[in-house]
């Protein structure tokens, strides 16, 4: 069997990623035609099936598919590489795409960007606000943020904050129309904002800990939210009560917008952390962005 060689191997993972002819020799800056022949030749000399072509689309075959699975990721190392070379002799440069939920991003990814930003013309940040459980991998994100407990083992971990207290708040007002509540219990009773989060397949439970005893209760009311902007601006217009990030209503608190309860059970999770794959070779640009990043008050993996 003749073996192909790298640029027809390359041609193929991204046709097999595009999954589309067009898309694939645009990317690649050669013709249709030409490109479809590479395939061709490739699959004869494997003397296998590696795609499937209908007239409308490309997909590949189970042979193809594990092929893709193991070329891409190697690719992405050569590249790396690469780019590693071409930054010994430029200045540090090209996009990071991060996912991470809307707290972390407004609270500790924005504020360092400025300065970041600033430092490094050549850099560019994109932030993509999930809240799910998104595969970076799959989803070609440099990295993905979440809270210490829920990255995976074979993730590197950089802490970026510290732990994260969670605070119940509501307005004077509606405390004036409604007793506050004294144990995490009490709730079932107030017109509670929900949270709706797409990594559970119901209404996210309030968490509380008090001297080692941890409880959950499924609150109840009238509005349901799926982000911390809308929760805020609704317990500030006297819907019901809240339960958000303490660095988000502390503000409001101390100008007596805002009425904390139950703080004696506030729980805390532990911070947000900056996770990536272990095996990627990451480019300068990307270092530069972990250590802008690094929280600095408390030990962290890295």
């Amino acid at each position: 069997m003749a073996l192909p060689n790298f640029n027809d191997l390359a041609a193929f993972v991204v046709v097999a990623r595009e999954q589309s002819f067009t898309k694939a020799a645009a990317k690649l800056g050669v013709s249709q035609s030409s490109l479809s022949q590479t395939i061709r030749g490739l699959e004869e000399r494997l003397d296998i099936r590696l795609l499937t072509r209908t007239t409308r689309s490309v997909a590949p075959t189970d042979a193809g598919a594990q092929l893709l699975k193991s070329l891409e990721p190697r690719f992405e190392e050569i590249q790396g590489e690469v780019n590693a070379l071409s930054e010994m002799k430029d200045r540090p440069s090209g996009t990071i795409r991060i996912t991470a939920g809307e707290h972390p991003a407004l609270s500790v990814i924005g504020p360092a960007l400025p300065k970041f930003l600033g430092d490094n013309p050549g850099i560019n940040v994109e932030i993509i606000v999930d809240y799910g459980l998104t595969d970076i991998v799959a989803e070609r994100y440099d990295a993905g943020v979440r809270l210490g407990a829920q990255i995976a083992r074979d993730m590197i971990a950089v802490r970026i904050s510290p732990d994260i207290c969670m605070a119940v708040v509501g307005t004077p007002d509606y405390f004036a129309r409604f007793p506050a509540p004294v144990t995490p219990e009490d709730l079932t009773g107030h017109n509670c904002i929900n949270i709706r989060l797409p990594t559970y397949g119901t209404l996210f439970p309030w968490e509380f800990e008090k001297h080692g005893h941890e409880i959950k209760v499924r609150v109840e009311g009238q509005a349901v939210f799926n982000n911390t902007g809308m929760r805020l601006a609704s317990v500030l217009e006297g819907i019901g009560l809240s339960y958000l990030p303490e660095d988000q209503v502390l503000e409001h608190i101390a100008a007596g917008r805002l009425v904390r309860v139950l703080e004696d059970w506030s729980p805390t999770f532990t911070g947000y952390h900056l996770y990536y794959p272990n095996r990627r070779h990451h480019s300068a640009a990307f270092s530069l962005f972990v250590d802008a990043m690094r929280y600095r008050g408390a030990a962290q993996t890295a």
